[in-house]
């Protein structure tokens, strides 16, 4: 099913005008939302709304399960509505792209088609950690800025190529909330989370809290280290982000879609290679590691 995608997506790139190298090169980096490009200003090289639409479309396909395209086929295709995380991930592109589109039209820093599809294709490819750039959306202002740090942090589906904290601790995360609020206004009553329409069991409840917590904790610890390098508040905080969310670029004029890594301290560069490892081994299983536990016979 990955293979057949890329290979979907790939021909489509070639019809809209990618060579055969370039297509290929950008299938890949799309399905497996690892957003390398063959050139430095990624996908807005081409200056092609056919391609960038494309990318929109396969990233948000990689940021599905892909369990639910094995169920697809199988004769179960109405398990992508029926799937809470999915209507989430879908939600949370819609929401952001009208946020974005709604600043950049009350700004004025883009109008028509090309606002609606820079919003979009921004939204999906922080959202999903693909890290393509269709423009250098650092530039639209603080509000943009502080979406897009948001939705870096947040990640597709769980079980698709994507990385982040993944969509379905959020829907956890509020279901688990929600009924907290319940409970507090009617201390008698019985209420009971649920996800995809079956209980949300204590275990997984607590599950998830440990891992947002591990989270924050992670990306505050390299965010300090970086400060105390000596990047900028923003650099640092973006880096950090970026690093544990597998995104690929931060946000500033430095390391901004816009900008690189490469002049970043050498310590820097580790201490950001340590956080990519933990980000896309879920840091849980990385820490393991280190719990003398572990390595008792």
């Amino acid at each position: 099913i990955y293979l057949a995608i890329t290979l979907a997506c790939a021909s489509i790139y070639w019809l809209f005008g990618m060579d055969g190298f370039d297509a290929i090169a950008h299938a890949m980096t799309t399905v497996a939302t690892g957003g390398y490009s063959t050139y430095d200003a990624s996908l807005g090289h081409f200056d092609s709304a056919a391609i960038e639409w494309t990318a929109i479309v396969f990233m948000v396909s990689a940021g599905i399960p892909f369990a639910l395209y094995v169920q697809a086929v199988r004769g179960r295709s109405q398990s992508f509505l029926h799937d809470e995380q999915v209507r989430w991930f879908l939600g949370i592109i819609a929401a952001g792209s009208a946020l974005f589109l709604l600043w950049l039209l009350l700004t004025g820093k883009l109008a028509g088609h090309d606002a609606v599809r820079h919003a979009v294709f921004s939204t999906v490819t922080l959202l999903t950690g693909t890290g393509y750039a269709s423009t250098d959306y650092g530039s639209w202002g603080t509000f943009a800025v502080g979406l897009a740090f948001f939705l870096m942090c947040v990640g597709g589906c769980s079980g698709s190529t994507t990385g982040g904290i993944k969509v379905f601790r959020f829907a956890v995360l509020y279901q688990v909330a929600r009924v907290q609020v319940h409970r507090l206004l009617q201390p008698s009553g019985v209420f009971r989370p649920f996800y995809n329409d079956q209980p949300i069991t204590d275990q997984t409840a607590i599950s998830v809290l440990g891992f947002i917590f591990v989270f924050a904790l992670g990306f505050v610890v390299l965010a300090l280290l970086l400060s105390f390098l000596g990047l900028d508040y923003l650099t640092a905080m973006s880096a950090s982000v970026s690093a544990i969310a597998n995104i690929g670029p931060g946000l500033g004029d430095q390391i901004g879609p816009s900008g690189h890594f490469a002049d970043l301290p050498e310590s820097a560069k580790w201490l950001l290679a340590a956080g990519m490892l933990l980000g896309r081994l879920e840091l849980f299983t990385v820490l393991v590691l280190f719990a003398p536990a572990f390595w008792r016979d």
